[in-house]
């Protein structure tokens, strides 16, 4: 029998590595496909390549199959997510002139860094964000929504023009994927101030997002193809084998540049600015521990809550991750399946053990910086 083909558009970034890992290490292979990986310059090139389908699968920012799904960003398509391929992994920085205005901050100090920013008498911001509908946006305007008297203007740069963006002067600030904040701090042109996940402990960063259609004709292809990248999921997440990760995501025909660019992602070692020590971030990027790559249907609400949806755009955008379908095609393989697919997001502190059809399931911390929760299914924020 012939392996199944498929095309998976993906943007070069860390958290493309399941995609990667899949291909690579034959998880897709084992699955009975041939997973033809096809890199692409920007987020609404690969968006558009979905659509119109020229790709079965894509590497999406959490926000996109959402938004599109709603009828927002001038190309309405429903799309689904059928897991998520990361959790956090992104840095918010600023150009090393800002930096020397804000003075010495704590690193990962969300709270001190707003408050110092909207003290700045330099004129409005310009931040740098790879997409409109990215999770780095709406981190962003969730955050800096929180204080007055902070003008922040949003610019889009895609991710490998974020370090030439700020060079430039064309952005005064960034928040971007890794490793793209790293090259930033090694072309010493800024300085990283904290991480999204200072903002949000556990935000969905990355889906597996395919046309709603095609997952409907093509559940069998679907169902390998989630089962690929579930176990290549799993693997990342195996501290043993974080090295082999960061070769793997080096070579050329993936990500294309130094290990040395690729390692702090993968190990959680963040260098903020050129010579200083790394400081260790917990959960920097995750892809499987803590039921990372599942598609919690509250947290497809917070997105779309985030983007002005009514009810009735939260219920479509809830519909679109496909808790359903990964339960249905990964119960086969051992996954621990959460019992519900809607959680109260920030509403864990601490390390918290929940209901699992295995029994072993325990969920990071998710809490967000200013103590707040969303309860879509009660409607209560």
């Amino acid at each position: 029998m012939n392996d199944i083909v498929l095309n998976c558009g993906y943007v070069p970034l860390v958290d493309c590595a399941p995609l990667v890992i899949a291909k690579d290490l034959g998880f897709a292979a084992e699955e009975g496909l041939a997973l033809n990986l096809v890199a692409q310059p920007s987020w609404s090139a690969l968006r558009d390549m979905l659509a119109f389908g020229s790709l079965d699968a894509a590497h999406m920012l959490s926000p996109m199959p959402v938004a599109m799904s709603i009828g927002l960003g001038g190309l309405p398509a429903r799309i689904d997510t059928l897991m998520v391929l990361s959790v956090n992994g992104t840095v918010f920085g600023v150009s090393n002139a800002v930096a020397a205005e804000l003075g010495d901050l704590p690193f990962g100090d969300a709270q001190a860094l707003l408050a110092a920013l909207a003290a700045r008498q330099s004129g409005p911001l310009r931040i740098g964000v790879p997409f409109h509908y990215s999770m780095h946006r709406l981190l962003l305007s969730y955050w800096t929504s929180t204080v007055e008297h902070l003008d922040v203007e949003e610019v889009t740069v895609p991710p490998s023009r974020m370090a030439d963006a700020v060079a430039d002067g064309f952005v005064d600030a960034f928040w971007v994927g890794e490793p793209w904040g790293s090259v930033a701090v090694q072309q010493n042109v800024g300085q990283l101030m904290m991480t999204g996940s200072d903002v949000w402990k556990f935000a969905p960063e990355k889906v597996l997002a395919v046309r709603h259609d095609w997952a409907g004709f093509n559940e069998d292809a679907a169902r390998r193809l989630m089962r690929a990248v579930f176990r290549a999921s799993a693997w990342l997440d195996a501290r043993k084998n974080r090295t082999l990760a960061v070769e793997i995501l080096a070579r050329s025909e993936h990500l294309s540049m130094s290990p040395d660019l690729i390692d702090p992602a993968v190990s959680g070692q963040i260098t903020p600015r050129l010579n200083h020590a790394p400081e260790p971030v917990a959960h920097f990027l995750q892809f499987h521990n803590h039921a990372a790559s599942f598609p919690w249907r509250s947290q497809a609400a917070w997105i779309a809550q985030q983007l002005g949806a009514d009810p009735a755009g939260i219920q479509k955008a809830k519909a679109c991750f496909r808790s359903d379908l990964y339960r249905q095609n990964l119960s086969g393989i051992g996954a621990d399946l959460p019992g519900a697919s809607e959680k109260v997001e920030g509403g864990l502190q601490v390390e918290t053990a929940v209901a699992s059809t295995g029994g072993h399931m325990i969920l990071a911390q998710d809490a967000f910086f200013d103590g707040r929760t969303f309860d879509f299914p009660s409607g209560k924020r």
